[in-house]
Parts: C-alpha cells; structure tokens; sequence
C-alpha cells in the first residue's frame, strides 16, 4: 500500500481508503462479511476508514468501530461526518455550533475512540453562517476530539471562504475535501474543486470513484439480480445509460493491454492527480478490497491516458 499526505498536513492516509457507505449499518452486508472486508483491508496496509453519522443513522460508526477496536489506535486514521437529520428534532441536523458539538461526542461514543482523525461537514448547510460552522469546527479540533477538519460535497466557493475564515482568525484550517469523482463524473472536481483546494493544501478524499460500480464492467450486459443498481433506483438512474455504457465496454480494452481490471484502471485514473489523497471504495466483499489494492501500484502512462481521454470524451 502507498500513503499519501493528506493536502499538506503531516498526515499521511493510505492511497486505497474504506468507507461505510451504502454497506455498512444497515443489514445490506452480512455482519460476519462486513467484519471480514474490515479485517482484510487492514491487513492489506489500509489505515483510512471513512464513516458518517448519518450511514444508517449511526450504525455503522458501531459496526466498523467495533472491528477496527482490535487494531492499536495510532494505526487508524478514522473519519465521520455531521450534517443529516439524525433525528426529527428541530436541532439535530445541519452545521449549527450546536449540532456539531453535539454530533461529535455521540459520533465518538458509537465508534469507541476518544477522537477521530478526521470531521466533515458532510454538506453546506445554507441556514447557518460558515463562519459559525468553520468556527465550531474549530473548536472540535482545539477539544482535541478531532485531529483535522474537511468538508464534503462543498462548491469552491464554499472551500475558498471557509478557507479565508479560518486564515483570518487563526482557526484550525480545513485539510481536506470529499466530493464524487470518477471517470465518469470530473468535471466539477477537475474545474473547481481540484484547483481550488490544490492550491491551499487541503487534499481530496474521493468517493464513488467506481461510479458506483458502473466501472467495473458488471453492468456490460444488463443490471443484475442483487447488484447495488438493482437496490438503490437513484444509483441505477445517475449512471445507466447507453453514453455511459459505451464508454465503460471501450475500456476493456485499454485495461486488457496493461493487465489490469478496469477497477483498477478506475481508480488508478482517480489517484493519477497530486491533489488526490485517497480514494474511497465501498466494498462488500473481501475479494473486493484484495482487487482493489493493486491500483495503488498502477501508474498510467501518457499514451494510457490519452487512450482513457479519447474514450471518455466520446
């Protein structure tokens, strides 16, 4: 496994990260293979396992928590997020000073740890000031119940203010983001998101970078009985379409002349740019994790990349 700082903090995450998304809490995954997928990427060199209090209403914090407590602490970079209504109190959603601080402490007592590594603000929250978000934020990190600070799904915008808030008043800076990247949803990221956080050192942590799937191939001939698009409507409707299909059919090709899985070519695409600290896979399996690490050790050549481009761009 490769480590990557995380933006240009002292941290380092691994290159291949694990998230708890879709999979985890919510009875989509056997308990005992949940466990095992854990059990296997940590074994493979991952240290960053990514959650949110939100992944089925803090279910999975205590399912992934409850494994990774076998393993020494300072081996773990773990994450969680605050933002979705937990609850239908009128409070317990958003970015408020409240919520967060709120957040934090149940979000450490379902994971079993005294601090996460890393606190997301898992999306803006247009009702409450940045200023008070970034400055609760800041607080959490000075409380020493997290170790750094992100967002996720922002606009640049967004970044950049939070970014100048925090510069301004000495708070604890933002070091990373987490928005949806993948070969088949770029542009956002590579315009503004990328640009915008390469340059105040605050790393991205990507998630869907196998669009859900779409880029493994599986969905060639059709969507099938038990996959993740034949569960969740609203996977299947973002990436099935015929555009999407092509493109992902004339990829074999690319990835059978360097031996690879188009998983892996996937992700290796995704972790090609400097600005890309990790990328987050949500297997279910632990074959998955075991395919998955090898793009970590896959480098793309110029005539590959240009291969990928003119595939992607037809």
């Amino acid at each position: 496994m490769h480590y990557r700082h995380l933006g240009d903090a002292g941290i380092k995450v691994s290159a291949i990260s694990l998230g708890g998304w879709i999979n985890y809490g919510e009875g989509k995954v056997d308990e005992e293979i949940a466990r095992r997928v854990v059990e296997t990427a940590y074994e493979q060199g991952i240290n960053f396992f990514d959650l949110a209090d939100i992944y089925g209403k803090g279910e999975a914090e205590k399912q992934m928590g409850a494994v990774l407590s076998q393993y020494p602490r300072h081996t773990l970079v773990l994450s969680t997020k605050v933002f979705w209504p937990m609850s239908d109190d009128v409070n317990d959603r958003g970015l408020s000073r409240k919520h967060i601080l709120e957040s934090i402490d149940k979000s450490l007592a379902r994971l079993g740890t005294d601090y996460v590594d890393i606190y997301f603000c898992h999306r803006p929250d247009p009702s409450t000031p940045i200023r008070e978000t970034v400055q609760a934020m800041h607080t959490v990190v000075e409380s020493g119940r997290a170790l750094y600070w992100g967002t996720s799904v922002w606009s640049a915008d967004q970044i950049v203010e939070a970014y100048d808030l925090c510069d301004k008043y000495g708070w604890h800076l933002p070091k990373t983001e987490q928005p949806q990247y993948s070969m088949l949803h770029r542009e956002r990221v590579e315009e503004h998101i990328l640009p915008a956080a390469h340059r105040r050192g605050i790393g991205l942590v990507v998630f869907s970078p196998l669009g859900q799937g779409m880029l493994t191939g599986k969905y060639d001939d059709g969507i099938p009985e038990g996959s993740r698009f034949a569960r969740e409507e609203w996977a299947k409707d973002r990436f099935v379409n015929e555009m999407n299909i092509a493109r992902v059919k004339a990829l074999k090709a690319v990835a059978d002349d360097l031996g690879v899985t188009r998983a892996d070519l996937a992700l290796a695409w995704v972790l090609r740019h400097p600005g890309v600290s990790s990328a987050i896979i949500g297997a279910t399996r632990p074959e998955h994790v075991l395919e998955n690490i090898k793009a970590a050790d896959l480098t793309l050549d110029a005539a590959a990349l240009q291969r990928i481009e003119a595939i992607l761009k037809s």
